[in-house]
């Protein structure tokens, strides 16, 4: 009740004029209804608001459309963009009849990987730390008919324009290509625009560390710290959206997409996870890279689970053009203490408290809810059925001679491999019915619709090599 009663006083001090009602959709969307703040009561708060759920792809249909979305009174935050004075709330969706989660909401699978933490006896606290890039563009076109499809993006930091004629002049300035990482200003022009996305998400309450050019043209980072892994996916889910709202009062776009122009670095995120219990690091040890043998677990399972992962980590067809070797994309099932080129990495920490594991396989299209708690599940069945990860891979992965490199598995190379890979291994997912196989396969279906669209269109490269055949 105390956070119920937080938010009353929220909107009565602040003059709050509407309360819009956040939740995430299967592909990871957030969604919004909005309600004048006169219907935003204690009861309205505590029993929440019905609504119409077919509507939603992938989850219910027609006949059977009513849910409920419960609002989290803690998650509240005064949004920034809106012309009048809104106050935004997350929330988890349940059965109207029972009260309990509704299976396929993503933020109630989140929930149930926390308390099945818990139930374990593993630990007590996971935390989550993404990693989420993206691009900034000035012109965004592209047409998807029977018979046109193309794509065309600008920017004018982008370097296919140094030879462009601009009215005020061209001032030359502008990273090369897998040159943005770190040019200070003039050649990073977006210096400005990332320093207001970070204040914004400071004003927030977010814990936000800094920003800067990543290493592909137009490309860029925010450092959003650590949290707890409900707390961390909302998180995520504003950084989003904060990202696209800024960029678009600048006039510009900003898109996660994980490849969105050929031939420069796609977009990651990498996920630093560490689980604790009773206040102490479970992750800290003496084992290789001061890891514990808890964490060499559920690195095993992370790698074992890697290919069935993928299909909630790299959720996008598109993800796997950014998976493919020479691009800085971690394709590699190893891991490693520093090096950056297998798909797990142990990043250097002096503090017992710090030491974490890094999976930097996923992507910033995943729904992130279901992200986090597919990795977890992973490490937790890694830790509980004691998953050997193998030797630790020290090497420069890319430079391996091809016999050493056909030793080692890789992560998958399409959604299509992904999708079939997790229907032969999701028994780590539903232990505890954090998943569950309905809610697997609705993903799935939604899953499978992309693949079969994107494999039958004709593709215009393939224009440039079969048209003429």
């Amino acid at each position: 009740m105390s956070d119920i009663q937080a938010v009353l006083d929220t909107i009565k001090e602040n003059d709050i004029e509407y309360v819009d009602i956040r939740f995430t959709d299967p592909r990871g969307k957030l969604q919004h209804i909005t309600m004048i703040n006169d219907e935003v009561t204690a009861d309205f708060l505590e029993e929440g608001l019905m609504f119409d759920g077919s509507s939603i792809a992938g989850w219910k249909s027609i006949d059977e459309s009513d849910m409920k979305l419960i609002p989290d009174c803690a998650s509240a935050y005064i949004d920034p963009f809106y012309a009048e004075k809104t106050l935004c709330i997350h929330c988890s969706v349940v059965e109207p009849d029972t009260g309990e989660a509704y299976p396929r909401d993503p933020r109630s699978t989140a929930e149930k990987a926390e308390a099945y933490l818990i139930a374990t006896g593993i630990g007590d606290t996971a935390y989550f730390g993404p990693e989420a890039e993206f691009f900034l563009f000035d012109d965004v076109r592209f047409s998807n008919t029977m018979n046109k499809v193309s794509f065309e993006v600008d920017a004018a930091d982008a370097p296919w324009n140094s030879d462009t004629q601009y009215e005020m002049g061209n001032m030359g300035h502008r990273p090369g290509i897998k040159g943005g990482y770190f040019p200070v200003n003039p050649i990073d022009a977006g210096h400005d625009i990332r320093g207001e996305m970070l204040s914004t998400m400071k004003r927030l309450g977010m814990k936000v560390d800094k920003h800067h050019h990543e290493v592909g043209s137009c490309q860029h980072e925010l450092g959003l710290v650590f949290g707890t892994l409900v707390k961390q996916a909302d998180e995520l889910q504003k950084f989003k959206y904060i990202i696209h709202n800024v960029a678009h009062a600048y006039g510009k776009s900003a898109t996660f997409m994980p490849k969105p122009i050929a031939g420069d670095n796609g977009t990651g995120m990498h996920v630093n996870m560490s689980i604790w219990k009773e206040g102490k690091p479970l992750f800290a040890g003496d084992k290789y890279a001061d890891l514990s043998q808890e964490a060499l677990y559920f690195i095993g399972g992370i790698l074992k689970h890697a290919k069935a992962l993928n299909a909630f980590t790299n959720p996008a067809t598109n993800s796997y053009k950014r998976l493919i070797p020479g691009f800085e994309a971690p394709v590699l099932r190893a891991y490693s203490a520093r090096n950056r080129s297998g798909c797990v990495r142990i990043p250097w920490a002096e503090s017992p408290s710090a030491k974490r594991v890094e999976a930097r396989f996923p992507d910033p299209a995943a729904n992130p809810y279901l992200c986090f708690a597919a990795l977890l599940m992973a490490g937790l069945d890694g830790i509980t059925n004691k998953i050997d990860p193998g030797e630790a891979s020290d090497k420069d992965l890319y430079d391996l001679p091809p016999e050493e490199l056909a030793g080692i598995p890789t992560v998958c190379a399409s959604l299509r491999e992904a999708l079939e890979e997790l229907e032969n291994d999701m028994d780590f997912l539903t232990a505890g019915d954090v998943f569950t196989k309905d809610q697997i396969e609705g993903y799935m279906e939604l899953k499978w619709e992309e693949v079969y669209t994107m494999e039958h269109t004709p593709h215009p490269v393939e224009y440039g090599m079969y048209y003429s055949c």
